[in-house]
Parts: structure tokens; C-alpha cells; sequence
């Protein structure tokens, strides 16, 4: 392995609440994701990344924490997360844990304590203002919809919250609070656990004023205060000290909310001894209209490659490194966004794990994304649990004007339960996620796409997925090889090359339902031997010395050496 082992890596993303429930319960458990890591080994990735499983009143999905030292019972006990690293160990697969330092749930012990007693120490964990002559402090908006700011009545101030309301932010101008952090995060290394994936990181930094924003774009709604902010690289370094340096080969992930590619060198650039990759968004905005997520337009092939080439080749100069991911908890399923997942749904599934994952970074798999798990199309506002969701239809249909109609097409395009629905086992009874009642109705294409069905066909999106993960631990010029890219404006297809020593790899990826052919003497890249096809994803697609010819959704990785 090199030094930066994950490098050669690939993550898989569980969202346990959806994984897989031991018993009846309505949720999954971590029983459950210890029943199923020979199926995740089997799979050949390395690093499992558990969202949040700490003890929580749940009105975010976990994400806002009542107690960092406690899992959630409906999810086991601690003595179940041991068990999940030794057996997750047992099998070489590495545990990284979702941690939220941006915020707790005001459920949390500390901010009950700030209510109880303005003058305790735990006052001063969070982040409280006046009023700005009885309007909150600022104009800035949460993220879920309404203002950031929420008037407690036992102190007389307002607290920030740029999430939900029950989710208060943090003070990290307070060391006080920064060591109680680092702490409780060395406590999880002690425990086993092999990285963390931290929550909306680079949101933790506020500027001091605490200004009115312009709110007359989307983006003008106070986010240019508190990203990237004056002292967050400052605290990442410390963080860096003060808790990654204390175990050796641990993985460490930022989820970078509206940054820019500058930054995210500095944050993974290891002589800044900050974090090891970061998640950025910007490719999964190219279906917002207008920079409005809640809207339902065709994306925008050419500004994704745009975005995608941008940050490779930026980072590569920067010498930063890529977290790459098409999908997550919080992101429609990528088959349904960018592909064809009714007439093409193995070709644009594994076109898009091909483009993916031979690029430069660290390749994340979303559960259920290796066998082509789709959008649920729900039908009823009922069939939706998601906060943000819920809120952006009430806005919709009341501020916006939009029918019951269009707001519900927007939601089953864009809705963060999209991701959520129970993981498809098999065609049993709720997809086989559990023997009760789930907390979210399946998919109802579960009988056809489950993972019986995948292991048991040879030809399935998921040894497609096997054989990719593999050729990044077995080819070095996939895992450490520069990147270029070719044919920009072209309307179908991405094209790019990767190079170490004198290894060279082609990808050719046709994001469209229809055929297409690409000259290789149009390409500025000199061939020295034959093209071996090294991965192919139809039998239709067609690669001579002169032209590559693929079909819809096709894919082929092309090997020069």
C-alpha cells in the first residue's frame, strides 16, 4: 500500500437507519450492518462510513446529536459498535464515523444547560445574540427554510441555528468547547474507530459582526459569513493536532458546504496537515434552475464536465485530493438524476461508476447504488419523512403558488428520501429490510432490483462494481496517475485520460441514450501501443486503433501499456 493508503481506496456509505434491521424494528441497526459485512466484503471495498448513530432525538436523521458518547437505542448499544469494528476489522474493512461539530440538538445536555443557566459554562457553547430591535440579529436564512436565528425565552436571546431549529450551533471561538471536542473525538479513536467524516466542517467559523446579507439571490442569504470562515483553517490544524495525529492510518473527510476549489487545496494539501479529501457540491447543482434545488429542469451536461474537469485538474495542481461520489444521503439516486434508469438502467449504472471511479480521488459508493437502486417515485406526501422535504412543499404550495401537482414532481425528483428508502435485499416483504413495519415504505421496484437478484446474476451492476473497485487496487495509474480531459464541449461524451510512468489509461463515457463515436486522432494523446479494452460495460460498444464507437450509456477504460 502507499503511504496515503486511501488513495487505493474505496469507501461505502451506510445509512443505517435504511441499511438492514437485525429484528421487527422499523429502522436498521448495527446487528444489522454486522450481518451484512461479508456481503460489503464481498463487494471489495475498504472503508465503511457509518452516518450518524449517536444518541438523537432524530428530527434530522441523526445529525443533530443529543449525547456524542452514546449510540441511539434504536439503533444497539456501544457494546453493538464494538462489535461492529472487531468484525468489520476481522474482515479488513476500516469503520469512519459521521461527526457533527457544526451544531448539537438542543436536546443536548449542554444547550439544556445554557437555558437552565446563562451564566455556566455551556452558555457560552453556542452561539446567542440580541435582538436587532425585536427582529432576529440577522436576515440569514436556514437551510431548511426560514430564518437562522430562534428567540429562547429563558435567556432573552437569540440562538443561530443554521440548520433546524432544534439543531443550535456551536460556538468555536470558545477553547472551552474546541477541547471538549477534540476529547470526545480521541474517545472514538480509543474505541476503534478508523477516521471520521465530519459534518458541514467548514461551516464552523463565523464572522464575528454578524452582518444582513443581501437576500437577493438564492446564495445571498448570509452563507458568505459563516463559509469558509476567517478562522477555519486555524481550527482544522488544530484539529489535525489535537486528535488525527493521535492514531495512526486513520481516513479523515470534510463535507464542504458552497466552497471553492482554493480552499479545498488548502484543506487537503498535506503540507497544511488539515484533512485528507473533501466532498464539494457543485456538480450536483446542475439541475437547479436558477440556483433553486426545489425546481425540475434537464442538467446540465456541459457545466458537469466543466465542474468535474475544474476541480480534478485544480486539485491536482494543488496537490489536494477528491472525495468522488455521485450520490449520498442527502442526493437523489444518481441512476434516476443522470441516467436512463427505466429503458438503460445497467449501462447508465455502470457508465456512471466508470467515470466515477477511474478519476483521481477517493471513490464513494452510496448503499444500493452497486445493484441500481432507483428514485421510490412516491406518490403521496404521506410516504415522505424528510424535514427539509416537508418544509420546501409547504413553501411550495403556499409562498410559490405551486400546485399539489408540481410540487410533488419536484419532491420525487429532488428529495433527500429518495436516498432513504430501505436497502433492496431481496423480494420478500419490505425488500427484506426487516419483519416489521419500516419507518419508510420500499421502493416498489424492490422485487426486481435486490441484492439476491445481484449476486445471483453474473452480469449484474454489482460484479460490474466488483471489477471496478478492483482495478484501482490493481492498476497504480488509476489510483496516483494525472488526469486529463478531452473533448469539453462535446455533447455526449466524457472523456479523459489518466498517466503514470509509462502506464496511460483511456475512459470514454457516453452520457446519452444514443450511439456515439469518438475519433481518437481528434484526442491530443499519444498512443505508443495497442488499446486493450480493460473494462466494457456492452457487448455493443466497438474499439478499433482509430475510432471507439459505444452505445447508450456505454462506457469502455482503455489500457496503453
Amino acid at each position: 500500500m502507499t503511504q496515503q493508503w486511501w488513495k487505493n481506496s474505496v469507501v461505502y456509505q451506510i445509512y443505517p437507519k435504511s441499511f438492514k434491521s437485525s429484528g421487527d424494528s422499523p429502522t436498521g441497526d448495527l446487528k444489522g450492518i454486522i450481518n451484512k459485512l461479508d456481503y460489503l466484503q464481498k463487494l471489495g471495498v475498504d472503508v465503511l462510513w457509518l452516518t450518524p448513530v449517536y444518541a438523537s432525538p432524530q428530527r434530522d436523521n441523526g445529525y443533530d446529536i443529543s449525547d456524542y458518547y452514546s449510540i441511539d437505542p434504536s439503533y444497539g448499544t456501544l457494546a453493538d459498535m464494538q462489535e461492529l469494528l472487531t468484525q468489520a476489522h476481522s474482515r479488513g474493512l476500516k469503520v469512519i464515523m459521521d461527526i457533527v461539530v457544526n451544531h448539537t440538538s438542543t436536546a443536548h445536555h449542554w444547550f439544556q444547560e445554557a437555558l437552565r443557566d446563562p451564566s455556566s459554562q455551556y452558555y457560552n457553547y453556542y452561539i446567542w445574540r440580541d435582538s436587532n430591535n425585536g427582529k432576529p440579529p440577522t436576515n440569514w436564512l436556514s437551510k431548511f427554510g426560514g430564518s437562522s436565528w430562534q428567540f429562547a425565552r429563558e435567556t432573552g436571546q437569540y440562538y443561530l441555528h443554521l440548520f433546524d431549529v432544534t439543531q443550535a450551533d456551536l460556538n468555536w471561538e470558545n477553547p472551552l468547547l474546541r477541547s471538549e471536542i477534540y476529547a470526545m473525538m480521541r474517545w472514538w479513536l480509543d474505541m476503534g474507530v478508523d477516521g471520521f467524516r465530519l459534518d458541514v466542517i467548514n461551516l464552523i467559523s463565523k464572522e464575528q459582526t454578524f452582518l444582513d446579507d443581501t437576500l437577493d439571490t438564492p446564495s445571498s442569504d448570509g452563507r458568505k459569513y459563516y463559509t469558509d470562515g476567517p478562522k477555519i483553517h486555524d481550527y482544522l490544524k488544530e484539529m489535525n493536532r489535537e486528535v488525527f495525529r493521535y492514531k495512526d492510518r486513520i481516513i479523515t473527510v470534510g463535507e464542504m458546504s458552497s466552497t471553492s476549489i482554493a480552499n479545498c487545496i488548502r484543506y487537503t494539501n498535506p503540507a497544511e496537515h488539515e484533512l485528507d479529501m473533501i466532498f464539494s457540491f457543485h456538480h450536483l447543482k446542475v439541475d437547479y434552475a436558477e440556483g433553486n434545488k426545489w425546481s425540475i429542469m434537464q442538467y446540465d451536461f456541459l457545466q458537469l464536465k466543466k465542474i468535474i474537469s475544474d476541480w480534478q485538474l485544480q486539485m491536482q495542481a494543488g496537490n489536494g485530493w477528491n472525495a468522488l461520489f455521485w450520490s449520498n444521503h442527502d442526493q437523489p439516486r444518481a441512476l434516476s438524476r443522470f441516467g436512463d434508469d427505466k429503458n438503460y438502467p445497467y449501462q447508465s449504472a455502470t457508465m456512471l461508476a466508470t467515470a466515477l471511479h477511474c478519476m483521481r480521488g477517493t471513490p464513494y459508493i452510496y448503499q444500493g447504488e452497486e445493484i441500481g437502486m432507483t428514485n421510490p417515485q412516491f406518490s403521496s406526501l404521506e410516504d415522505y419523512r424528510d424535514v427539509e422535504s416537508i418544509n420546501a412543499y409547504n413553501l411550495m404550495t403556499s409562498d410559490w403558488d405551486y400546485s399539489h401537482a408540481e410540487a410533488m414532481a419536484i419532491l420525487a425528483q429532488k428529495s433527500r428520501d429518495n436516498a432513504r428508502t430501505p436497502m433492496q435485499w431481496d423480494d420478500s416483504q419490505h425488500a427484506g429490510f426487516t419483519s416489521g413495519i419500516p419507518w419508510i415504505r420500499a421502493a416498489d421496484n424492490y422485487s426486481q432490483i435486490n441484492v439476491a437478484n445481484a449476486l445471483a446474476d453474473k452480469n449484474s451492476i454489482f460484479y460490474y462494481y466488483q471489477r471496478l473497485i478492483q482495478l484501482r487496487k490493481e492498476y497504480q495509474v488509476i489510483a496516483d496517475g494525472e488526469i486529463r480531459f478531452y473533448q469539453l464541449e462535446h455533447p455526449q461524451l466524457l472523456v479523459y485520460s489518466r498517466h503514470w510512468r509509462d502506464e496511460s489509461v483511456l475512459v470514454v463515457c457516453n452520457f446519452s441514450a444514443k450511439n456515439c463515436a469518438l475519433e481518437l486522432s481528434s484526442l491530443d494523446l499519444a498512443l505508443t501501443q495497442t488499446l486493450n479494452v480493460m473494462l466494457t460495460n456492452d457487448s455493443n460498444n466497438q474499439v478499433t486503433q482509430k475510432v471507439v464507437k459505444l452505445a447508450p450509456f456505454g462506457c469502455v477504460v482503455l489500457r496503453d501499456f
